[in-house]
């Protein structure tokens, strides 16, 4: 592959340094993960932003999340088809076989892909209406969440935060189209929970779905 290049100075000497401390300070414990494999409970989706850090947010050690990032934290409808399917794959292979009790959908404030979504859908971003937009055809997941936030008023800011809180429970929703989802749910298997922070201040609200409301936790 001619157009890889090597890794960057910086980050080799990072990967020095964490070599030398954080692995050689727990090495039992990755011999441990390497030797009898990987038993997380919980399943977090959260965002690609580099902002958001959920395994420090909640002090989770190297083997206990098992973690999906995409753009938005969305998770897609049940579809099976030929296509590529990276986060349905995901939960497929966290609920079949590694048997999460937890799947946590975590949302954050100053979304880009959320940004986008309400630019797309109010007409404010045509680029995104492509059918060469990869974001623009991803973000079509929240299209109806953003129908029930616009049916509300307020401008932009109001909306774009409360659509940050529609995606996570659109994801929460889609989930439970998937069949094996729903089944582990109803058997009380399987727990599914929202989640939003933050990050200014670090606050994170969490998704009670009896009065569909987000409150600080």
């Amino acid at each position: 592959m001619k157009h890889a290049k090597p890794l960057p100075s910086s980050l080799i000497g990072r990967y020095h340094g964490w070599r030398a401390t954080t692995f050689a300070e727990n090495k039992a414990w990755y011999a441990k993960l390497a030797d009898h494999g990987q038993t997380p409970r919980t399943m977090v989706i959260s965002c690609c932003d580099s902002r958001v850090h959920v395994t420090s947010v909640f002090g989770a050690e190297t083997g206990e999340f098992f973690i999906h990032r995409n753009i938005a934290n969305l998770v897609p409808p049940y579809k099976p088809n030929q296509d590529y399917h990276g986060t349905s794959a995901a939960v497929e292979y966290a609920v079949g076989a590694l048997g999460v009790t937890n799947i946590i959908v975590m949302g954050h404030s100053l979304c880009g892909g959320i940004k986008g979504c309400h630019d797309m859908c109010s007409g404010n971003a045509p680029e995104l209406e492509l059918d060469s937009s990869f974001v623009g055809r991803w973000m079509e997941i929240l299209r109806p969440g953003y129908d029930r936030v616009a049916e509300r008023g307020g401008d932009a800011a109001t909306q774009i935060s409360a659509l940050e809180r529609e995606g996570v429970v659109t994801s929460l929703e889609n989930l439970m189209t998937f069949p094996f989802v729903a089944e582990r749910v109803e058997s009380e298997g399987l727990s599914l929970h929202g989640v939003w922070m933050d990050i200014k201040d670090g606050h994170v609200e969490a998704y009670d779905a009896s009065s569909r409301t987000f409150r600080e936790i």
